[in-house]
This record gives structure tokens, C-alpha cells and sequence, in this order.
């Protein structure tokens, strides 16, 4: 940082972020904001400057998760990244995060070692690609989620098509089992990496709702060999050539272990490696493998990203165990059908009857359109779940969708998350599950950490 500009950008969001965490909030919002109003050129120009280019994540659901898998691979690979683990993934959240990683005089340590892992909004994507030049971009899954910012599925793929064809040089590390992620090609000068899985021990004949069904090239209805959940899968197009491409990087065995995570057999080329991975649930086997494939294109040893991934912890509200009040409980952001299905399968495979608290926003970082509760897979608590608590700004509405989804058990409606939090821990033993979407998250982490005696997210870095 070469200028009075940027040195004085850089010392005003470190303050702001203190003052904001001191006040107990996480700073990265305001601090950003800061930064990009006192130097707009900041990230672009520190970008250049680090020694190993950047790494973009995007993608719908995964992306905090596979950014915060792939930070570990490759500090275990000799790097140093610079991470935006809070998950702040708008310009604002990349602007936070290299502030907050500069000295007092505005310079980033890790020199030639020095790499950005950089989580970003699967919209905003195209912005950040243009301003960092990435080295690799990772591209995760496609969904439907908060419609009233992002349209409709076609909309952001035409937009990761735009940053394909513009991203000179790079390195697509792309989710072949999803059809329309699978469809990105190379850049000019650059190439597509594949990973998906390959297990058909593993499909599933209840993989819930699922969105992309459709030939990205002649729009036929595809036709799918096996799917591991949603619209994830082994894809063939019966009217053109389409099909899932091959895999550069595959799980080839895959064997799940509850709640404690998945044993895993993964190939790349001739070379296989054993490891268990200690996330639960097949979406954390396809975060992994999208890590997996990103650190070694950038030339992490197979073994060492391997022993990495073993490793790992819960990324902030994704899988995060703590004890309160006596209890285990489990901590899962859902956001949208796919993501809120599947989050309740792992739970009701790990354990019997368990106790749930929903938490429901529809706030502007939610998406203010909530309709997509009644797509997501409720009905699978029908007669199988024990006492459930539903919170949030739209409490109502999800006990309602519970209703119709044949929960005949009483639940308990508490529209505040901490006192939710509270009275779900009052009634009965064993496991609380809580899922909630992100405002809401964001609430209920102050409060476990609190009473857990645990750093809040933004003070553990």
C-alpha cells in the first residue's frame, strides 16, 4: 500500500472493526464499506501483490465451507492465505478481509508464499473475478436461493458463463455433478477441473427437490444414471451429447459414519488416498472434494491436502458442536429447499427422534421471500422427530409448513432466538439441533458462544 489513501483506509477499518467487536457485533460490514470508500483500488492493488494470485469460491450452498477446507490445505502446503473467514463474500467482505490482514503501516505478510482464499457471492462473483484476476475459481453448486436478488438459475449461470470467457489464463475448478456447473468451459488459455463423486453405492432414490433437470445445451429433460442428492448426480442428455463429464478428482468410495463424518477414498489420476473426512453428510463430501481438486491444481501434494482435510473443523454454523446447559448441540445453516433438506436428513440418519429448534428470518441477507420453505422436505419429521421449537421472524409461518407436512407433535412457537434457544434446552435430554437461517444464525452464535464460553466468529482468527 503505496499511498496516504490506502494506509489511512486500512487504520480507519481496523478501528471501526475493534469499536464493532468490542460493542459485541462482528466487524466486517461497516469496515468494508470504510475501505472501499477511502480507497476503492485497494483490493484490486493488494491482489497483484499477493505471491500466489487468488483462489475465488462461489456457488450457492458450500462456499464458506470449501473455502475454509481448501485455507487448510494449503497452509499445510507451505502457504500462507489470506482468508475472508468471517464469510463476508460481497467486495465489502474481501475489503474487510485484507484490512484487517494488513500491519499498522498497510503492508500483507506472507510474501512470495502469500495467497488469497476468497468466499464470494455466487452474483458478485463476476465483479470480484474482474478485480483480482484469480489464478483458480471454484465454482460449488447451483440452486434456487433468495429469487428476489439473484433471479432465476439461468440468470447467474449466464453470469459464471461471462466470467469463464473472461478469466484469461485461470484454472475452473468446476462441480461436474451439478449439470449446469458442469456445462462451464475453459477460459482462453486456461482449463476446467472436474470432481464429483463416484460411488453408486451412495445414490439415493429420495434425493428431494432439485432444480437443474435440464439439458444446459438443447434444454431435453436429462436423464440420471444415479443422484446423490437434489439434482447432483451421474447426468446423461437423451436428445444431444451432453452427459457429466469425466472426473479429474472423484470420490470413489464413500462411506458415511453419522453425525462424526464420512470415511473417504478419493482418485486423482492413477492415484488414490484414504482419509476420513470428520464433516457429516454427502454435500460435505462434495465441499471436500471441490478443496481437494483447488489445492492440488495449485500443487499441494494429494497426501498432504488429504491429511489437511482429516483435520478439519466446522466452518462458522455449519456442523458446530458445543455444550449448553448439560446438552450437545449441533449447529446448521440452511438457507434454501436443497440445502434445509438435507441438513434434515443428516439429522434424522444420525439420530432417532431428535429435538430440533428452527430458526426463520426474512431478513435482506435471508432473501425477503420465504415461500421456499414449502419446497424443502418436511415431511420427512412426520412421526420421527422429538420436541420441536421454530423461532425467527417467520416462526409462524414455518410451524405452519410443519402442519401441512404431517407433524402431528406439539411445537413450541418462541419468535426470539435466544429465548428459543433457552426453551428448546428446557425440554428433554439428549442432542439439540439447531437450523438456522443466517440473521438468525447470527443471533443464536452470540448467545451459544456466550454461554459456551467460546469466541464468537469474528474473533477467531
Amino acid at each position: 500500500m503505496r499511498t496516504i489513501r490506502q494506509r489511512a483506509a486500512v487504520l480507519a477499518a481496523r478501528g471501526t472493526a475493534r469499536l464493532l467487536q468490542l460493542a459485541g457485533r462482528g466487524g466486517t460490514a461497516l469496515p468494508g464499506l470504510l475501505t472501499e470508500r477511502l480507497a476503492p483500488e485497494l483490493v484490486a492493488e493488494q491482489a497483484r501483490r499477493l505471491g500466489r494470485g487468488v483462489v475465488l469460491v462461489t456457488g450457492t450452498n458450500g462456499k464458506t465451507t470449501t473455502a475454509t477446507l481448501l485455507a487448510g490445505a494449503l497452509r499445510a502446503g507451505g502457504l500462507r492465505p489470506l482468508h475472508n473467514a468471517e464469510g463476508a463474500n460481497l467486495m465489502r467482505g474481501l475489503a474487510a478481509a485484507i484490512a484487517a490482514a494488513a500491519s499498522w503501516k498497510g503492508t500483507l505478510a506472507g510474501g512470495r508464499r502469500a495467497i488469497g482464499v476468497f468466499e464470494v457471492d455466487e452474483a458478485v462473483a463476476p465483479i470480484a473475478a474482474r478485480c483480482c484476476q484469480p489464478r483458480v475459481v471454484v465454482f460449488t453448486n447451483l440452486f434456487r436461493d433468495q429469487l428476489d436478488r439473484y433471479a432465476e438459475l439461468d440468470t447467474v449461470a449466464a453470469r459464471w458463463q461471462e466470467l469463464a470467457a473472461a478469466a484469461g489464463g485461470a484454472t475452473l475448478v468446476v462441480n461436474a455433478d451439478d449439470p449446469l456447473v458442469g456445462a462451464l468451459p475453459p477460459p482462453p488459455g486456461g482449463r476446467v477441473v472436474r470432481y464429483g463423486i463416484a460411488d453408486p453405492a451412495i445414490a439415493t432414490s429420495e434425493p428431494g427437490p432439485a432444480d437443474s433437470i435440464w439439458c444446459p445445451r438443447c434444454g431435453a429433460q436429462l436423464v440420471f444414471r444415479t443422484v446423490w442428492f437434489a439434482h447432483l448426480g451421474d447426468y446423461a442428455c437423451p436428445r444431444c451429447s451432453y452427459q457429466r463429464p469425466p472426473l479429474e478428482v472423484a470420490a470413489v468410495a464413500v462411506q458415511p459414519q453419522g453425525w462424526h463424518g464420512t470415511a473417504l477414498r478419493v482418485a486423482h489420476g492413477e492415484r488414490e488416498q484414504e482419509f476420513f473426512l470428520p464433516l457429516p453428510g454427502v454435500y460435505n463430501v462434495a465441499n471436500a472434494l471441490g478443496a481437494l481438486a483447488a489445492a492440488l491444481a495449485l500443487g499441494v501434494p494429494l497426501a498432504v491436502a488429504c491429511r489437511a482435510l482429516s483435520r478439519a473443523t466446522p466452518a462458522f454454523g455449519r456442523g458446530e458442536r458445543v455444550t449448553l446447559a448439560g446438552r450437545n448441540v449441533v449447529v446448521v445453516l440452511v438457507k434454501n429447499p436443497a440445502g434445509f433438506t438435507q441438513a434434515l436428513r443428516t439429522v434424522m440418519a444420525a439420530e432417532r427422534c431428535p429435538a430440533l429448534l428452527l430458526a426463520l428470518n426474512d431478513r435482506i441477507a435471508d432473501g425477503r421471500d420465504v415461500s421456499w420453505i414449502w419446497d424443502a422436505d418436511f415431511e420427512q419429521l412426520a412421526g420421527r422427530a422429538g420436541a420441536l421449537t421454530v423461532s425467527g421472524d417467520r416462526a409462524a409461518e414455518l410451524a405452519l409448513r410443519l402442519k401441512y407436512a404431517g407433524v402431528a407433535q406439539p411445537v413450541t412457537i418462541v419468535p426470539d432466538p435466544a429465548r428459543a434457544l433457552d426453551r428448546a434446552l428446557a425440554q428433554g435430554t439428549g442432542t439439540l439441533y439447531v437450523l438456522p437461517t443466517y440473521t438468525a444464525l447470527l443471533e443464536l452464535h452470540t448467545r451459544i458462544a456466550r454461554r459456551a464460553g467460546r469466541a464468537r466468529f469474528w474473533e477467531r482468527q
